[in-house]
């Protein structure tokens, strides 16, 4: 009769050596835990097909490649006008007096426009800068788009991962309810712990529950920016691994200043302004015009040869008006370029402070949350087991790592994202 609790107490103590190893080799250590079910798929195979296939990218691709072709008009001749004329004589029939009066005649003949020298040439650069500054917006389009991909997949790779942690730890409590039952049974503990113990795993299942909701949210929002069908597989990510920034505060300043397409769009919009202040200026100039005319009056009569030179005289006041809003649209420009390199070099330190705090904090999680609250959570196992110690604090050493283990996914979400964004803005790719 008295090996049936003994056989209890060995059954006990099994599933406390089972769940001490377990969080043994899967605590501490914050290896990357596998998605269960598709293989993950790579980020770099997502930015190609994102950029092979956005909408979005493509359509600023089209609008660059179609500015090309307007500094070539823009610096062409105006268009060739061919003339015929008619002159009658004595009456408004076709050909009243043709054979008969040499003043009627058959006429033909082209004129053509000459703009003043430089003025194409002026034209033709400020159609250039405007498409300059529709490439650097086709750049900035695609990097906003690829940010957007890599915030998404990397929160898709967190609540994945915390999906994966949060079934573990509900494994591990379901062998701390094995062993509260098998306290209650030989007398040790009371009903109210295994209820406890219940509750907390029904809580888990509601986590759960929400964490595949959003994740059925990011997978809708990177399909849209990948261009693919919503009924299109699952997307499964990678496990993230912390990534080193190699580059100080100083070098990324610099390279916004230099490479971010969102600057260099603005600047190009500047050199647009001031070759639009130089055609103005071009402007108060007279444009010239050249007409010849062949005009047959029958094979009696000689025929008649007229050369006609035009020139147009600007208004002046008008010019003078077109000149002011030139100079003050490339005052703009200026003004446009300032902002935009103090707007986004505030973001860039912004993303930096979040890089830096959340490596930081990593490290804490990594080197001293982590290991104690699982080594924590050891001790307060044993001790119940031993009867030394209550559920609650059991049950709230076991919390302590699960929200240690989610925060530092969440932390480690946090920082690649924010190097997602310093890729965006300086246009690096970090290893």
């Amino acid at each position: 009769m008295k090996a049936f609790p003994i056989l209890k107490i060995l059954a006990s103590v099994l599933v406390l050596l089972t769940t001490t190893i377990v969080y043994a080799q899967q605590t501490g250590t914050q290896e990357p835990m596998q998605h269960a079910g598709t293989s993950a798929t790579p980020l770099a195979g997502l930015i190609e097909e994102a950029t092979a296939n956005n909408p979005r990218i493509l359509a600023s691709v089209h609008a660059y490649k179609a500015s090309t072709h307007k500094p070539k008009q823009e610096g062409a001749l105006p268009d060739t006008q061919l003339m015929v004329q008619h002159l009658s004589v004595g009456s408004p029939r076709p050909f009243a007096g043709y054979t008969n009066s040499d003043f009627a005649y058959i006429g033909l003949g082209a004129s053509q426009e000459f703009p003043y020298p430089g003025k194409r040439k002026l034209r033709a650069e400020v159609a250039a800068r405007e498409a300059d500054s529709l490439k650097e917006q086709s750049e900035s389009a695609g990097r906003e788009v690829i940010g957007r991909l890599k915030a998404a997949y990397f929160q898709l790779a967190f609540v994945q991962q915390a999906i994966s942690l949060l079934q573990h730890h509900d494994g591990v409590l379901a062998n701390m309810e094995q062993i509260v039952e098998s306290q209650y049974r030989v007398g040790k503990g009371d009903q109210q712990e295994v209820l406890r113990a219940q509750l907390q795993h029904t809580r888990i299942l509601q986590v759960i529950a929400m964490n595949k909701r959003e994740e059925g949210r990011l997978e809708a929002q990177l399909k849209q920016l990948l261009g693919r069908s919503q009924d299109s597989p699952d997307i499964v990510a990678e496990p993230l691994r912390e990534r080193p920034l190699p580059y100080t505060s100083s070098q990324l300043l610099q390279m916004v200043k230099e490479q971010n397409p969102a600057i260099r769009s603005q600047q190009a919009m500047l050199r647009q302004a001031q070759s639009q202040v130089a055609l103005t200026h071009k402007e108060f100039r007279p444009d010239f015009n050249l007409q010849y005319m062949y005009q047959n009056t029958d094979r009696k009569f000689r025929d008649y040869y007229m050369l006609t030179f035009g020139m147009n005289l600007p208004n002046r006041g008008r010019r003078r008006a077109e000149l002011a809003e030139s100079l003050e649209k490339q005052e703009r420009a200026a003004r446009e370029v300032d902002a935009e390199i103090q707007g986004r070099s505030a973001e860039l330190q912004e993303q930096l402070s979040v890089a830096q705090t959340s490596s930081e904090q990593l490290k804490i999680y990594n080197e001293g949350l982590i290991p104690q609250a699982a080594a924590t959570f050891r001790s307060a196992l044993a001790a119940y087991q031993a009867n030394r110690q209550g559920f609650q604090t059991l049950l709230s050493s076991f919390l302590d790592v699960l929200d240690l283990d989610l925060q530092y996914q969440r932390n480690l979400a946090d920082h690649e994202s924010a190097l997602a964004q310093i890729e965006a803005l300086t246009g690096v790719t970090l290893p």
